[in-house]
C-alpha cells in the first residue's frame, strides 16, 4: 500500500519533468519510493530462500523417513518397518481366506566369508542374497534385512496350500547354489531358512497387538531357522512348538555352561585303562561331568557341544585338565593320565603352548600326559595340527588318535603325524559280544597299528564276552565299564590306596619339575625330540 501511494505521487511527476513540463518530485516521497523498492526486492529474496530452505527440509526429512525403513546396504525394508509392515498384513488378512508366511534366511558360515575375503566381498554376498530373494518373491511378498546376514520375508498364501509356501523355499535354497564372484574368487554360499505360519499365532494371547503379534511371528521363524542350522544348514523347516521348547532348554544350559564354569561346577570323572594281557591299571582318561544345582550329575554329550558353539570350550577345558593334574599328582607316577581335545582347541595356534603353560604350572610331568585328539581335526588345518603334534611331542607328551574308524584318516596322514597310539571306537568292540560278529574291521585296525608301530587301545569292553574276544590279538590296553564306571577323584583315590598305587607309596614319590617338560622320558622305544616348542 505504501509503494502504490508513494508511487501514485512520485511517477507521474517524474515523468512530466524528464519531458520538460513541471518541476521534480519531492526529493523524500522519491527517497521514500525507493526505499520502499528495495524493502519488496529484499523480501522476495527472503521469501525465496525460506521456500528453497523448507523444500530441503522437506526432502531431508523424506530421506530421514527412508533411511529409518530401509537397509541402505541392500534396499531392503529394515527390522522395524518391516515389523510395522507384517502387522498391518496381520490387521488386514482374514485367517480363514488368507494366511502369511513368515520366513527367516540367515547365510551359513557368512564370518568366514568375510574372513577371508574381505567386508567388501561381503557386502556384495549380502546385496546378492537380497536381490535373489527379492527376485523369487510373489506378490503382495515384502523382504527385509534385520542385520548382519540375517533375512526376512512375508508372503501370503492360501491356508490350504502350504505346499506353496515349500516350493518357495525350495527355490531359494537351490538359487544360492550358484556362486558369488568377486574379485576372480568362487565363493560358495548356502542358506538355513525357517517358515512360520500366522496360523500358528491363533494359541497366541488374544489380547495383543498386531505389532506384537508380528514380533511373535518372526519369533518363531527365528526358532525354525535355528533348527534348520542345528539339522545340518542348507534346507529349511517350518516351525513346530516343540522347537520353542528346545531352544529355551538349550538357552538354559548356555546359560548355566557360564554359570557353571565360574563357579566351578565342572568336574574331572577317572574311567580305569588297563592292559589287557596283565590285567594291571595302567591309567585313567579323564572325562568332563557338569555337577549342576539345579540338573544334578550332566553328561558330556550333552554340554560339551553347547560349550563348543558358543565359545567356552577352551577355558572350560583347561578348568579341568588342570584340576585333573592335580588330582593325577597324588597317583603313583607310573600311571598316566589321558585327556580328550575338542576340535575347537585345536584350531588355536597357542594350543600347544597353552597346555606345557599348565604342565609347568601344576608340576605335572609330561611324559605322563597323553592327550587324544579325534580324526574330525586332520581335515581342517593339517598343518598346523602337525606343528602342534609335533611340538607337544618334543616335551614328551604322548599323542592318541581317538575314536579311530569313525572319520576319514588316510594312511598317508597317520604315517606323516607322529601320533603313539590308536583307539579303535566303541562302536567297532560292542560288535564283537555278538554271536555273529565279524571282527575284521577290529583285526584291520590292529594289523595297521603294528605295521605303523602303534600300540592300540580298545575302548567300550563292557562284559567278559567282549574282553575275551580281543583276547586273539594279544598284548593291547582297553578300557569300558567292565573295569568300573567313570569315578570322581576322591573315589579313585580310595581306589589307589586301597592297592597301595599313590604316589605316597612310591619311593620316588611325584616326579621333579624338572621332568614337567623337555621329553626327557619317553616311551621305549620312542626317539626324543629337540626339547623345544614350535613357534
Amino acid at each position: 500500500m505504501l509503494f502504490v501511494a508513494t508511487a501514485s505521487s512520485v511517477l507521474p511527476l517524474a515523468i512530466q519533468a524528464l519531458r520538460g513540463f513541471g518541476a521534480g518530485p519531492d526529493v523524500a516521497l522519491t527517497n521514500a519510493l525507493l526505499l520502499n523498492i528495495a524493502l519488496i526486492l529484499l523480501g522476495w529474496q527472503r521469501y525465496k530462500a525460506l521456500n528453497t530452505e523448507l523444500e530441503c527440509t522437506r526432502l531431508s526429512e523424506e530421506e530421514a523417513r527412508r533411511l529409518a525403513e530401509i537397509d541402505d546396504l541392500t534396499g531392503c525394508l529394515n527390522r522395524r518397518s518391516f515389523a510395522e509392515t507384517l502387522g498391518a498384513l496381520l490387521e488386514s488378512s482374514p485367517r480363514d481366506e488368507r494366511a502369511l508366511a513368515a520366513i527367516a534366511i540367515d547365510l551359513d558360515n557368512f564370518k568366514q566369508v568375510n574372513d577371508l575375503n574381505g567386508h567388501a566381498a561381503g557386502d556384495l554376498v549380502l546385496r546378492t542374497a537380497a536381490r535373489r530373494v527379492a527376485s523369487l518373491l510373489p506378490e503382495g511378498g515384502s523382504l527385509a534385512r534385520l542385520g548382519g546376514d540375517e533375512f526376512v520375508c512375508v508372503v501370503p498364501y492360501h491356508p490350504q496350500s502350504p505346499e506353496r509356501v515349500d516350493h518357495l523355499a525350495t527355490r531359494m535354497v537351490e538359487q544360492f547354489a550358484a556362486p558369488v564372484v568377486h574379485d576372480g574368487i568362487a565363493m560358495e554360499i548356502t542358506i538355513s531358512i525357517g517358515i512360520a505360519s500366522s496360523l500358528h499365532l491363533e494359541e497366541g494371547d488374544k489380547g495383543e497387538s498386531f505389532q506384537d503379534a508380528a514380533q511373535r511371528l518372526m519369533h518363531k521363524a527365528d526358532i525354525a531357522m535355528y533348527h534348520a542350522k542345528k539339522q545340518g544348514k542348507n534346507r529349511f523347516y517350518w516351525f513346530e512348538h516343540n522347537m520353542e521348547d528346545e531352544l529355551r532348554f538349550r538357552n538354559e544350559i548356555e546359560a548355566g555352561i557360564r554359570r557353571g564354569i565360574l563357579n566351578n561346577e565342572f568336574v574331572p570323572f577317572y574311567e580305569q585303562q588297563v592292559d589287557l594281557e596283565t590285567g594291571e591299571l595302567v591309567g585313567f582318561e579323564m572325562l568332563a561331568r557338569w555337577d549342576s544345582p539345579e540338573m544334578g550329575l550332566i553328561g558330556p554329550d550333552i554340554f560339551i557341544p553347547i560349550a563348543e558353539d558358543i565359545g567356552v570350550i577352551a577355558e572350560l577345558s583347561e578348568n579341568l585338565i588342570g584340576r585333573a593334574f592335580e588330582d593325577a599328582r597324588e597317583w603313583d607316577p607310573k600311571l598316566t593320565l589321558s585327556v580328550n581335545i575338542s576340535p575347537v582347541q585345536m584350531r588355536d595356534p597357542w594350543f600347544a603352548q597353552k597346555l606345557l603353560k599348565l604342565l609347568v604350572k601344576h608340576r605335572f610331568p609330561a611324559n605322563r600326559l597323553d592327550i587324544e585328539i579325534t580324526e574330525t581335526c586332520l581335515h581342517e588345518n593339517i598343518g598346523m595340527v602337525r606343528s602342534m603334534i609335533t611340538s607337544l611331542r618334543n616335551q614328551g607328551v604322548r599323542i592318541s588318535l581317538d575314536d579311530f574308524g569313525t572319520g576319514y584318516s588316510s594312511l598317508s596322514q597317520l604315517r606323516s603325524l607322529p601320533f603313539d597310539q590308536l583307539k579303535i571306537d566303541r562302536s567297532f568292540i560292542s560288535e564283537l559280544r555278538k554271536a555273529d560278529h565279524s571282527d575284521k574291521l577290529v583285526d584291520a585296525i590292529v594289523s595297521m597299528g603294528d605295521g605303523l608301530s602303534m600300540p592300540v587301545i580298545a575302548e567300550g569292553i563292557e562284559d567278559e564276552a567282549v574282553l575275551k574276544a580281543l583276547g586273539r590279538w594279544g598284548n593291547m590296553k582297553g578300557q569300558g565299564y567292565h573295569y568300573g564306571r567313570p569315578e570322581p577323584a576322591d573315589k579313585v583315590i580310595k581306589r589307589l590306596a586301597a592297592a597301595g598305587r599313590l604316589a605316597s607309596n612310591n619311593d620316588k614319590g611325584v616326579v621333579d619339575i624338572s621332568d614337567a617338560v623337555g621329553g626327557q622320558d619317553r616311551a621305549p622305544g620312542k626317539t626324543t625330540g629337540s626339547g623345544k616348542a614350535a613357534g
